[in-house]
């Protein structure tokens, strides 16, 4: 998958940029996203990259209270990094998806994200939107990564400090993953497609 990059003012403030997000018709099916500062438009996911997802998703929801919410395109925005991000998955109590502008939330709010790379992201989803999550104090984040230099690789990230994480678990496709409380939930990476 590639990504195109959307040119915009650079003097832009992060209202402007969220308008300019909010306000254009984007090809569906995309993923929209505002990576410190720069609007980016993704192809849809691989169907691999699907498959991941609704895996992860049905685990979760057996792990979290019925209050919480399990979200794949809801935006999570990092305004202190000029950033708003569409995780592949994000919890977040239901609660605060009333509160708002309506188009997206604070990503200090989620519970957890999940990102999974893509050919094309892998570097955002490892450097970029990890320091990001982490700066949000989002304390829990699973970068499932298809493409690591490795080999697939799944590392559960926590304890944000700054825009820093400290590595909890990783697990090599095949393996089990751990997510601590309040999920209390071993992933098993077994079923992931390698593709």
């Amino acid at each position: 998958m590639s990504a195109l990059t959307v040119g915009h003012d650079p003097g832009q403030g992060w209202d402007d940029v969220v308008r300019l997000w909010e306000g254009t018709d984007w090809p569906e099916g995309c993923k929209v996203e505002i990576i410190e500062g720069i609007v980016t438009v993704s192809p849809p996911p691989s169907n691999a990259h699907n498959d991941i997802a609704d895996s992860v998703q049905r685990r979760l929801y057996g792990a979290i209270p019925e209050d919480w919410g399990i979200y794949q395109t809801l935006g999570a925005a990092v305004p202190s990094r000029s950033s708003l991000y569409i995780p592949d998955l994000a919890v977040v109590p239901k609660g605060l998806l009333h509160e708002g502008s309506g188009s997206y939330i604070s990503a200090a709010a989620a519970e957890l994200v999940v990102e999974i790379t893509s050919k094309a992201n892998a570097v955002h989803d490892r450097v970029t939107k990890a320091a990001g999550y982490a700066s949000a104090g989002v304390p829990l984040y699973l970068l499932i990564d298809r493409w690591a230099p490795a080999g697939p690789m799944t590392t559960l990230y926590g304890e944000p400090k700054g825009d820093v994480y400290r590595v909890l678990h990783t697990a090599k496709f095949g393996e089990v993953i751990r997510l601590p409380e309040p999920f209390g939930l071993a992933l098993d990476t077994g079923s992931f497609p390698v593709d």
